[in-house]
């Protein structure tokens, strides 16, 4: 049986341009998917893909305006009888966040794979043809079903709850926590580090009609109060502490988070470290404080941006959710 798979084209530096094959500047999002595909189509891949552009801009770019119109692709693609799995194409400053955004709100009928590259496709050394064809092989792969949202990257396949970019530069960018590659893949060859994982195939979250504001606070040596309250507004809902430490704070700043949460905003401790857990602190009940656990702080945006969404605002409700319960 052939497989066949819908590939939803967002931009990014994959297909980013730079006009010359050692320049260190480019545009992204400069090669439309009918072009890319045209491009990949001699690779001998193996499935028959088709394209939709949903976007062709820098990922720094992509909000709400793009996550809509690509989650209503995606659910209509998991719908469609003859797509056996999707393949996102998309920039890497902010692949983790929309990963972990399908993630949350797309069914794990079918594999759905996002890819990106760190070099434009007219570089010495471009990755993204490579990357594709691993994300190509992935999204054939049926055992790739009741994974989630998988990334692939520099030959590593990486759960999206996990996924998270560590440079700025070069083509091992991406590493995992708390699990690192849930599996490694070649264009010939997948080999997956345990079974699928999800408990079931529906979505955690139904779309929202709007996503509310949730700001992140970057924690710093002499951060107050002060500080915090100039970056909350009237329309804010949630604040995501990007603490020092294990989500750690100074105690002006604290104070004023509590006065917050008290006031009915969400306040989550996530960590500005690249790894660890945020676990919960004996005061946390007392100053309806929330632990990220192993979310980092936009993964933890995006989580309490569908929590409060969806209604929920209890913050023992909320811990369960970045429990994982």
């Amino acid at each position: 049986m052939t497989t066949r798979l819908t590939v939803l084209a967002t931009g990014g530096t994959i297909a980013g341009i730079a006009g010359s094959a050692i320049a260190q500047d480019y545009r992204a999002g400069e090669i439309g998917i009918e072009d890319y595909l045209e491009r990949v189509g001699g690779l001998g891949l193996g499935a028959e893909l088709s394209g939709t552009q949903i976007a062709n801009i820098d990922s720094a770019d992509i909000g709400p305006a793009v996550w809509r119109p690509l989650h209503a692709a995606a659910l209509a693609a998991l719908a469609d009888e003859n797509c056996h799995g999707i393949i996102v194409t998309h920039g890497t400053d902010t692949l983790e966040e929309t990963a972990f955004l399908l993630d949350l709100t797309l069914p794990a009928t079918q594999p759905v794979v996002v890819v990106g590259a760190m070099r434009p496709a007219d570089a010495v050394g471009y990755d993204g043809l490579r990357n594709f064809a691993n994300a190509v092989r992935v999204a054939s792969d049926p055992d790739a079903a009741g994974r989630g949202v998988l990334a692939v990257m520099g030959d590593r396949v990486f759960a999206a709850r996990d996924v998270y970019k560590v440079r700025t530069r070069g083509t091992e960018a991406f590493r995992g926590f708390p699990r690192e590659s849930v599996g490694l893949v070649t264009p010939a060859s997948l080999e997956w580090f345990g079974a699928p994982w999800r408990s079931g195939t529906e979505a955690a979250f139904a779309w929202p009609e709007a996503l509310p504001e949730v700001v992140i606070l970057y924690a710093y040596a002499g951060f107050d109060g002060a500080g915090v309250m100039r970056q909350v507004g009237e329309t804010t809902r949630g604040v995501i502490v990007a603490g020092v430490g294990e989500g750690n704070m100074p105690e002006s700043a604290r104070q004023a988070l509590i006065g917050l949460a008290r006031n009915g905003i969400a306040v989550v401790r996530a960590s500005r470290a690249d790894e660890g857990l945020v676990d919960r602190e004996p005061e946390d009940e007392a100053n309806r404080f929330v632990a990220a656990r192993a979310l980092n702080p936009q993964k933890a945006r995006i989580l309490l941006q569908l929590l409060l969404a969806g209604g929920t605002s209890d913050p023992a409700a909320i811990q369960r959710a970045f429990d994982g319960r």
